[in-house]
């Protein structure tokens, strides 16, 4: 029987071979991937969908993450990429560094993302006058600079520098600048597991005394009330933080922030409320936009200035909002009224 089956299924095969080597042609023809990304306008997260407060406050408006959307380059990608004018093809080295792979992007923006929310976290509360005490805090490297004299590697735990214990980023610069250009810097780090020693030179760069490393922050947070985030494995970067921590003020408090607008924006959130700026700004514009939301948020500097032109450029009806800290963004709301139409 099984004889039967198989010289059956051979000479379906063999009758109809040219078609099965055009459909794998086709099939590696328009799956191959070149070595370019493709931007496009991307859409809007409800962030309650993705936190949960304990015993929240309900509100009648909404906050949403703004996002870029990121295809790879094959033909079919490439080809539509030619028709539609907001797909921009960026070169892969702009997303995926020389001296790094996909993997450490992974690890950076992922980690990035759960430092934001732990800042959002820490931001929100100690505005909301609510309990929040970190616990402990662990740093990783996230990024090497190409100019960088090291062997340090991308999610190593730094543990200690030249001997000294050090327990948060802003730690690292001020020993930096002790040394010289060419002088060694000492860490103990953990890396799979086991605990080594390895060292960076001190380089210049910009008139700057430097290491070439990026460090982010991981932290051990404990909350009352507790708060949980539920993040899709497809989700990442820092670049929601200030949004983050609108939508966690506003489930803390009794007073309803949104006056029941949708409110899109974007922006990193520092733990002392900084925001910061981030990339993609005209394609989170136009997502923003088409999901027609009252008020968009963006830092201050270039990336105000860009959304600001875009939004004269095609005659958008959105309300552009540029700040730098968190509590910007919250006096504005507290004080908004509709503007007249």
């Amino acid at each position: 029987m099984i004889k039967q089956v198989f010289q059956k299924a051979k000479q379906i095969v063999k009758e109809n071979s040219k078609g099965f080597i055009l459909f794998f042609v086709l099939l590696i023809v328009l799956t191959f991937e070149f070595p370019y990304y493709i931007e496009t306008p991307g859409g809007t997260i409800d962030i309650s969908s993705r936190i949960e407060v304990e015993n929240g406050y309900n509100a009648k408006g909404s906050f949403h993450l703004a996002y870029v959307s990121e295809l790879k380059a094959t033909i079919p990608t490439l080809l539509i990429s030619k028709l539609k004018k907001d797909w921009d093809i960026i070169k892969k080295e702009e997303v995926v560094m020389e001296n790094e792979n996909t993997k450490d992007v992974y690890f950076r923006d992922h980690l990035q993302l759960e430092e934001a929310n732990q800042n959002a976290i820490i931001v929100s509360f100690g505005k909301a006058g609510k309990q929040v005490q970190i616990k402990s805090t662990q740093l990783y490297i996230t990024y090497i600079d190409p100019l960088a004299d090291t062997n340090l590697k991308v999610g190593d735990e730094i543990i200690k520098v030249n001997g000294i214990s050090i327990s948060s980023k802003s730690e690292l610069n001020p020993i930096i600048q002790t040394h010289e250009i060419g002088d060694t810097i000492f860490f103990t780090v953990i890396r799979n597991q086991h605990e080594i020693e390895v060292s960076a030179k001190v380089i210049a760069y910009e008139d700057k005394k430097m290491v070439g490393l990026m460090i982010t922050e991981k932290h051990e947070i404990e909350t009352e009330p507790q708060i949980k985030f539920h993040f899709k494995s497809s989700e990442s970067g820092p670049s929601g933080g200030l949004m983050m921590t609108l939508a966690i003020y506003n489930q803390l408090v009794k007073e309803d922030i949104t006056k029941g607008k949708k409110i899109v924006g974007t922006g990193t959130i520092d733990v002392d409320g900084t925001v910061g700026e981030i990339a993609g700004v005209k394609y989170k514009l136009k997502g923003a936009e088409k999901a027609k939301a009252d008020l968009f948020f963006v830092p201050n500097g270039k990336n105000y200035e860009e959304a600001v032109q875009l939004k004269n450029d095609l005659d958008y009806e959105i309300e552009i909002v540029g700040v730098s800290t968190f509590d910007e963004a919250l006096e504005y709301l507290n004080n908004y009224i509709e503007p007249q139409k």
